[in-house]
């Protein structure tokens, strides 16, 4: 998921009643629930590193204990800065700062509070279609729930409701005179964390409905090998459904609840595109590697002479990443790597050159010499 959910449940998890435990325990949650994604620095030293790296170590079984003692590590290096400066001031002959801890530092539950928020990190991104390797380095193979879009806005109002509630209720018993309490909000977070598993709960029935009306349906004209069906944002309803042949893919959009399967034989089909020297030596590159080891629903398309533009390939005037320069007498050709799991058909009929996120991108000179590698409009350096 996005950062905007995984710290809204880090926070949720802090305020559901591990804050009444031990002090910064809703601080940990939230920076143990992100802090996995810290792998996305690999990035900078590339886009094949940073596709080789994402959703690596720190989104492991194995890692996730070690991402929390980082983060508890990094917290009681603050808590120790926070007392030498109250000591400080203890030691001047001056009060101590206000707004101490509300509760004393307990390091054992503050660990457990950062391996839950570090697995819940874990957990949230094998609930959309991107997929995580949980079990890695051990056994490097992808999972994937396929049950949430990778921005679910329903989640962001679920927790934003149960974050903002507690602070609107506090004001109103303010005004009344009321007696403030303590550790507000832990009901709420409850709320919002239920809510979250039913609405996986959900999505998994209605996903389960899709699959059968669509094993059901007879949408090709030729035997499937394999479907899947991806989800949309805010409706559990409604998938995006692919499926293969022997000669091609094939896209449907489905409505689970009226049963009705859309897809236009001749705008939502994609022939398999043909083996060539070019597409073969691309395989072969270190991006075309690590594409093909994470990509579910790989195509590989030798477009010809066609510069790579922007994150896009297009008409050669706007190239950003230049071709290779050749001496007379040799060629040079751009082979395209995409997932069909993130095309959507909001991107367009039979998913156009470029269109298509988390697409890359390889020069490839006389058939099989790598001359240049690219990833969402990066150059690999």
């Amino acid at each position: 998921m996005e950062p905007i959910t995984h710290f809204l449940t880090g926070a949720c998890i802090g305020r559901a009643g591990l804050n009444r435990k031990t002090a910064y325990a809703t601080l940990v949650a939230v920076l143990a629930a992100e802090a996995p994604d810290m792998d996305t620095l690999w990035g900078w030293l590339g886009p094949v590193e940073g596709l080789k790296h994402h959703r690596g170590i720190t989104h492991t079984f194995v890692g996730a204990p070690l991402v929390a003692g980082a983060v508890v590590g990094a917290v009681w290096l603050l808590d120790t800065w926070l007392q030498r400066r109250r000591n400080a001031v203890i030691q001047t002959g001056k009060a101590p700062p206000a707004g101490g801890k509300a509760t004393a530092v307990h390091w054992g539950w503050l660990y457990l509070t950062a391996l839950i928020a570090a697995l819940s990190h874990i957990l949230l991104d094998w609930t959309n279609n991107y997929g995580v390797r949980p079990f890695f380095p051990f056994n490097p193979r992808w999972y994937a729930g396929s049950l949430v879009f990778i921005a679910e806005p329903v989640l962001w109002a679920l927790f934003a409701i149960a974050l903002v509630m507690p602070w609107v209720l506090g004001l109103a018993d303010g005004e009344m005179g009321a007696r403030k309490v303590r550790f507000r909000g832990r009901g709420w977070a409850i709320f919002a964390l239920a809510g979250m598993v039913a609405l996986w709960g959900w999505r998994w029935f209605e996903r389960d409905r899709a699959e059968t009306l669509l094993s059901q349906t007879e949408v090709t004209r030729e035997p499937v090998k394999r479907m899947t069906l991806e989800p949309y944002p805010i409706t559990p309803i409604h998938w995006h459904a692919i499926l293969e042949t022997a000669d091609y893919y094939q896209t449907a959009e489905v409505n689970a609840w009226t049963g009705q399967i859309v897809s236009d034989p001749h705008q939502d089909v994609l022939y398999k595109p043909a083996v060539t020297a070019a597409t073969e030596a691309a395989k072969q590159t270190p991006l075309g590697q690590a594409y093909l080891d994470w990509a579910t629903w790989p195509v590989v398309r030798d477009l010809g002479q066609v510069p790579i533009v922007s994150g896009a390939v297009t008409g050669a005037r706007r190239a950003t990443i230049e071709p290779p320069k050749l001496a007379p007498g040799r060629e040079w050709t751009t082979v395209e790597f995409t997932d069909l799991r993130f095309a959507y058909s909001y991107l367009g009929p039979s998913h156009p050159v470029g269109s298509i996120p988390l697409s890359a991108w390889v020069y490839i000179v006389d058939g099989h010499e790598d001359a240049g590698e690219a990833m969402d409009g990066r150059e690999e350096k």
